[in-house]
């Protein structure tokens, strides 16, 4: 079993590299008055992050409001 997640880890690894390497392309990134330029799989990389972050944070939220929404009024 150890070295089936060793595998696993070789190959996203792998995979991440790979991803790296063929998104090599800069972009520009405008937003209001500023502008970034940064490699394609970086951008992909800030986006997905940002993502988690604001998905965690709309979830727990979410969550939140629900449990004191079904709560029972005393």
């Amino acid at each position: 079993m150890r070295f089936l997640y060793i595998g696993l880890i070789v190959a996203f690894t792998a995979l991440v590299l790979l991803f790296k390497v063929q998104n090599l392309e800069t972009v520009t990134v405008s937003l209001f008055s500023a502008s970034m330029t940064l490699s394609v799989s970086t951008l992909v990389l800030l986006i997905y992050v940002l993502g988690m972050l604001t998905g965690g944070f709309l979830w727990t939220l979410l969550r939140g409001l629900f449990c004191r929404a079904t709560r029972p009024v005393r």
